[in-house]
């Protein structure tokens, strides 16, 4: 009770959302807490629909991507049924090995098991070569056109004391990084609203 109390009134302080909100979780946490995707999912949209409402139309948060950090991806195969409920409210894009699912729809929620930053280039730069592309058109618009994940995160939460994997290293040059205490098992809404709460306190910069 006390804390869907302070979930509320933390909710309230909150006028400015990141677009695009990535989190970074351990294949252990994921297997301990399989279900609190889903309810980070519904935390989104909650927000998402105050803001909006309390703003006059506010964009709210367009995506989410939870990166599971794991060596065997196919031990993530039991968490899958809880991963899959995300498209009963979101349009989920459920990347596991080579296989790509694309299921419902509204908000765009990814999920990536085992998936690594240092591949994502790699496989850019193999994909370039196979196109013949030349040295001198190789920059940084061109790179970005081959990514797997082309979108760049505002906000990348790690929860628990694991340090950042090399997801989205590209990409997330510029994103804003919290570092949560809280295990992912115990993480709360009210936890989430602080991180998005903080983030508007922020002066982004984008390295100028």
């Amino acid at each position: 009770m006390i804390s869907w109390i302070l979930a509320r009134l933390t909710g309230r302080q909150i006028t400015d959302l990141p677009g695009q909100v990535c989190f970074m979780i351990s294949g252990r946490d994921m297997a301990n807490a399989p279900d609190r995707l889903y309810h980070v999912t519904q935390w989104s949209r909650a927000i998402s629909a105050a803001v909006a409402q309390k703003n006059h139309g506010a964009t709210g948060i367009r995506g989410l991507t939870f990166h599971i950090s794991t060596q065997h991806p196919e031990e993530m195969g039991r968490c899958l049924p809880e991963i899959r409920k995300i498209a009963t409210i979101a349009r989920l894009h459920l990347h596991m090995g080579e296989k790509v699912e694309v299921s419902g729809s509204g908000m765009d929620v990814v999920v990536a098991i085992g998936k690594s930053g240092r591949e994502e280039i790699t496989e850019c730069i193999r994909q370039m070569a196979k196109e013949h592309v030349p040295a001198e058109a190789v920059d940084e618009k061109m790179l970005d056109s081959h990514l797997t994940f082309r979108y760049a995160p505002d906000v990348v939460i790690k929860s628990g004391g694991d340090h950042l994997t090399d997801f989205l290293i590209w990409q997330s040059v510029y994103s804003e990084l919290f570092f949560s205490d809280v295990n992912w098992e115990f993480f709360r809404e009210v936890d989430f609203l602080r991180i998005l709460r903080d983030y508007q306190s922020r002066m982004r910069r984008f390295g100028k």
